[in-house]
């Protein structure tokens, strides 16, 4: 299997430099990048498996920067944020990331999240969509929810008939959604299920993703169950 190719973007010489040692001890192939510009001119050459980019960097910032990778690309991104609170965090993911890690970070849990949505996206070794045994992936054919339609085989989503653009993690949302459709999933089994969180993780995760989907299959398509989760209107 070929290795995983990793752009990561850090503009601290010590943590870009320890990082990307611990990353290919791992197995992973590393492009280091000190700077956003250098960073995105990395991406379009290289087109890496996965991005790591620290938000605040030099020349482009790391949420502008994930905001043009997801202009091109639905390549996986981990934002690396230096504070869990910070209004950072929401930006990275309502540009597009996939998840976040908080430094000071511990290698194991880099990898760990690496991992998890390396898994999400077919890589290394991941089933992709369905993994967690997705009822939806299992029923073959078409689902409809009104005007919006899900073909869990061929991995699409139309609305109105035409094509939605979804990333994988959107996808594997939407068919957390659709295989019970009328049912109240939780924050934390959303957590669990498509970002493969085995311990506890930080809700805005769930909440920025939802509000994402609804900005591409429609506002009033999941319903927001106040102190419970979300649910797909069938």
């Amino acid at each position: 299997m070929a290795e995983t190719h990793v752009l990561f973007v850090e503009d601290d010489d010590v943590i870009r430099e320890a990082t990307q040692l611990a990353l290919e001890r791992d197995g992973f192939r590393v492009t280091a990048m000190p700077d956003g510009l250098s960073g995105l001119d990395a991406f379009r050459a290289q087109r890496p498996d996965i991005a790591l980019l620290d938000v605040m960097l030099p020349g482009m910032d790391g949420v502008s920067l994930c905001r043009r990778i997801r202009d091109e690309s639905t390549v996986p991104v981990i934002m690396l944020s230096a504070r869990a609170d910070s209004i950072d965090v929401v930006l990275g993911l309502e540009a597009g990331a996939d998840d976040y890690v908080t430094k000071p970070f511990d290698g194991s849990v880099l990898m760990a999240r690496i991992r998890a949505v390396l898994r999400r996206f077919g890589h290394a070794g991941g089933s992709g969509p369905g993994e967690h045994g997705d009822e939806s992936a299992d029923s073959g054919g078409l689902l409809a929810f009104g005007d919006l339609e899900v073909d869990t085989e061929g991995m699409e989503v139309r609305k109105d008939g035409a094509q939605v653009a979804l990333t994988p993690t959107e996808m594997r949302l939407l068919l957390e959604f659709s295989s019970a459709p009328g049912t109240v999933l939780s924050r934390d089994k959303l957590l669990e299920r498509v970002w493969d969180y085995g311990w506890g993780g930080d809700t805005r995760v769930v909440d920025v993703h939802v509000q994402r989907l609804r900005a591409k299959i429609g506002q009033d398509r999941i319903e927001t169950v106040r102190g419970f989760g979300y649910k797909l209107k069938g």
